[in-house]
């Protein structure tokens, strides 16, 4: 088996979703910082920033939940879950539920020119907290940690 194999890479039973839920956390958490140093500096640029890596982050989820779906059914043949993986599983749709709920909320103030929300703030600080639990926990599956 060659690791640079195109074979190997584009058909391994779940390399697709441990590659491709790197770019939602990365996005996500990146957004979460400009969203909080435009609140504190006041820099529409800055604002501008967050919204886009939250659009990116949002938009992402969808193919890193497909996979991680394909996984499930291509390497565990569709066994029921339990455990730590029913829990990656769980936290893993709450994570997308926050980001795409944050985007969401960005979205809605740039539609209208309203200005943000406070509580957006408290969504996205505890959409960090649920995408590094569900983080650690793909680490604790794929071995990592």
């Amino acid at each position: 088996m060659n690791a640079l194999d195109p074979r190997t890479i584009l058909l391994a039973k779940h390399a697709q979703h441990v590659v491709l839920v790197h770019f939602p956390i990365a996005a996500f958490i990146t957004a979460v910082g400009f969203d909080c140093a435009a609140q504190w500096t006041r820099q529409s640029l800055i604002a501008a920033a967050a919204y886009f890596n939250l659009l990116v982050a949002a938009a992402s989820t969808v193919p890193v939940i497909g996979t991680g779906l394909a996984a499930w059914q291509w390497a565990l043949e569709g066994q029921p879950l339990k455990g730590v993986l029913l829990l990656h599983l769980v936290l893993g749709t709450a994570s997308s539920v926050f980001i795409v709920l944050s985007w969401w909320i960005h979205w809605r103030r740039r539609r209208s020119a309203a200005p943000l929300p406070a509580h957006r703030l408290a969504v996205e600080a505890i959409g960090v907290i649920v995408v590094a639990l569900t983080g650690h926990l793909g680490g604790v599956l794929a071995g990592v940690i």
